[in-house]
C-alpha cells in the first residue's frame, strides 16, 4: 500500500439538528495502530460507519486502501474488515464451520477453506474447541473467533469496534497481543475503545474526539506531556483518592499543590506523586473520565 491507509479531509456530519462530526481530518499510517478515543457524544461510531461505507459523509473527502469513498466505496468495501463490539460468529455452528463458511463466501475453494481454517484455528488458540458449537464458547474465545472470521481474507486493514468489551482481564490480555501481532505483520488497525489502558498499550498514536471534532491527537506519551510534570494526589484514610492536581514538575508548582490539598484537611489523609497517566489527559482535554456510546451515534447504523 503507497501512501497512507487511512486519509480523512473535513468530514462533516449531522443528523436532524445535531452536528456529529463537525470538520475531521485525520491520517493514519501502513502498518500502524491507531486509537480512537473520545467521551458520551464525540462521534467515533458515526467516523467508523463512514469510512467503512455504511454512511455517506455530508462534507469532507475519505480515502481507505488508496479508494476514494465517493468513487470507489466497493475498493473500500474489499479492503477492510470490521469488528464490531458483539461477536458476529453464528451460535449453532462450530468454530471451524465458521471459518469454512466465511472462507467459501470470500472466493475460496472448498480445499483452500479447509486450509484457511486450520491456520486461523491454530493462529487464534482455538484448536481445542475448533469442532465445539459456538454456543458454547466463553466470550473470550468468541471474541478470538470473531477476530479469526475478519482475517480468513487478510484484508490489509481492519476496524475494530471496542474489541475487547466485557472480556475479562486475561482474555483482553490475550486479544491485545493478537492485535499487536497482526500490526507486526503489517495489518493497519483502527479501533475505538472505552478502555484508556488498552490505547496506551496497543496505539501508536491516539485521536482523541470531543464534540465532533479532534482536540489532540499524538503517542501516549505526547498526550500524557499536555497534562504536565507531575500530578499530587490526596487519598483519605481508606486509601480512595479525594483530588488530584496536575503540576508542571516544578518545586513552586508542587508546594503550591500540595497547600492546596493539606488546606482540605482530609482526616488521616495521604499525598502522593504521580506521573500523568493517558485518564490524566483525557480528563484534562475533555473534561470527562469516562465514555460510552450515545443515542446520536447510534442513529448512524439505522
Amino acid at each position: 500500500m503507497t501512501g497512507p491507509a487511512i486519509e480523512v479531509t473535513g468530514v462533516r456530519k449531522a443528523y436532524g439538528t445535531q452536528t456529529v462530526l463537525d470538520g475531521i481530518d485525520l491520517r493514519v499510517e501502513p502498518g500502524s495502530v491507531f486509537a480512537l478515543l473520545g467521551p458520551n457524544g464525540a462521534g467515533k461510531t458515526t467516523l467508523i460507519t463512514i469510512l467503512s461505507t455504511l454512511v455517506r459523509p455530508d462534507a469532507g473527502t475519505v480515502t481507505v486502501a488508496g479508494h476514494h469513498l465517493a468513487t470507489d466505496a466497493d475498493g473500500i468495501r474489499r479492503a477492510i474488515s470490521v469488528t464490531g463490539q458483539a461477536a458476529a460468529v453464528d451460535g449453532v455452528l462450530t468454530g471451524e464451520e465458521n471459518l469454512r463458511m466465511m472462507a467459501r463466501l470470500s472466493g475460496f475453494t472448498a480445499a483452500e477453506s479447509r486450509r484457511r481454517a486450520a491456520e486461523l484455528i491454530d493462529r487464534f488458540d482455538l484448536a481445542d474447541a475448533a469442532r465445539k458449537r459456538v454456543a458454547t464458547y466463553s466470550g473470550g474465545m468468541r471474541r478470538r473467533l470473531d477476530l479469526a472470521l475478519s482475517l480468513v481474507a487478510t484484508p490489509p486493514l481492519i476496524f475494530l469496534d471496542e474489541p475487547t468489551t466485557g472480556l475479562d482481564t486475561r482474555s483482553r490480555q490475550t486479544l491485545w497481543d493478537m492485535i499487536q501481532g497482526l500490526a507486526r505483520r503489517g495489518t493497519t488497525i483502527l479501533l475505538t475503545t472505552q478502555y484508556l489502558e488498552e490505547a496506551d498499550q496497543l496505539a501508536d498514536r491516539i485521536a482523541v474526539l470531543d464534540h465532533g471534532v479532534i482536540v489532540a491527537e499524538g503517542t501516549a506519551a505526547e498526550l500524557k506531556a499536555q497534562v504536565g510534570g507531575e500530578v499530587v494526589e490526596l487519598r483519605d484514610a481508606r486509601g480512595d483518592i479525594v483530588r488530584e492536581l496536575p503540576t508542571d514538575g516544578s518545586v513552586d508548582a508542587l508546594r503550591t499543590a500540595i497547600d492546596e490539598l493539606d488546606a482540605l484537611r482530609v482526616p488521616a489523609g495521604s499525598i502522593g506523586i504521580r506521573k500523568p497517566s493517558l485518564d490524566d489527559a483525557f480528563l484534562a482535554l475533555t473534561g470527562q473520565s469516562s465514555f460510552t456510546a450515545t443515542e446520536i451515534e447510534k442513529e448512524a447504523v439505522r
